[in-house]
């Protein structure tokens, strides 16, 4: 590099001043935007523990939460078993929010089984369906057509843990539920299913539209199915216990029917 001469070193110490620049750190200048040099090839040493985890991921197969809850729901015979397998199931997160599995109440073997989407506050405490001011209306629905809840239908819920904020279930959580429930409904063997909401009637019939579905049966697990609204949703809207009444009066039918058929 060429020397300065006095007048321009002085210019650029001057200029350097102004700048700001008080002490001087080194004989050298120093280029710190320069980005430094690095080897083109890694040591072996080095790309070794990087290559090993990714050689594991890729060996890991991806669990299927549906298989291994198609796999559970399989192996149980009876509802107790059922409950242990459902309460040892890791692949669902709604577990750790909630306090509670809710499984199942009422007297399994009934004739009516009632589903309901997922837990409320109030269910998710007790760790019952329908528990809370609904479940006391759903008792006098069934009371005005002459059922017994405690003894003539038996309850569950298609999603066992209360989600968080009561959001809707996801399609993912529906379909790694689906297996048990359909277990569920096989070993409490009733004769006909009550789908009390959207995510019910998705998860036993394959659609949803409660609006549209209500007040027709449809079939679903090789059962009759008939869609009614929630009694939670009942609360919400008092005017649409007119259609909740003319729904159960269809339930009222078909079970008079069916004793009547097997009278004879």
């Amino acid at each position: 590099m060429d020397q300065l001469d006095w007048h321009m070193a002085r210019a650029a110490l001057q200029w350097q001043a102004e700048l700001g620049v008080s002490d001087a750190v080194g004989d050298t200048p120093i280029d710190r935007y320069e980005v430094p040099a690095q080897n083109s090839k890694p040591s072996t040493a080095a790309a070794a523990p990087t290559e090993a985890p990714q050689a594991a991921m890729a060996a890991a197969p991806a669990v299927d939460p549906v298989a291994v809850a198609e796999e559970a729901a399989a192996t149980a015979g009876d509802l107790p078993a059922l409950k242990l397998a459902l309460q040892n199931f890791s692949h669902c997160d709604l577990r750790r929010g909630a306090r509670n599995l809710v499984f199942g109440g009422g007297r399994a073997g009934a004739r009516v089984m009632i589903l309901e989407d997922a837990p409320g506050r109030a269910e998710d405490l007790q760790g019952l369906p329908f528990a809370g001011p609904a479940g006391q209306l759903l008792g006098k629905m069934c009371a005005a057509i002459g059922l017994d809840r405690a003894e003539e239908v038996y309850a569950a819920s298609v999603i066992p843990w209360r989600p968080p904020q009561d959001r809707e279930a996801s399609a993912a959580e529906i379909a790694m539920m689906q297996p048990f429930l359909r277990r569920h409904i096989i070993l409490a063997a009733p004769q006909v299913v009550i789908c009390m909401g959207n995510i019910s009637c998705q998860a036993v019939l394959g659609k949803r539209g409660l609006s549209k579905l209500r007040g027709a049966w449809q079939e679903g697990f090789a059962l009759p199915v008939l869609p009614m609204v929630h009694p939670q949703g009942l609360l919400r809207q008092p005017n649409r216990k007119k259609q909740a009444w003319q729904d159960l009066l269809m339930l009222k039918g078909w079970l008079r029917a069916q004793s009547e058929g097997g009278k004879t």
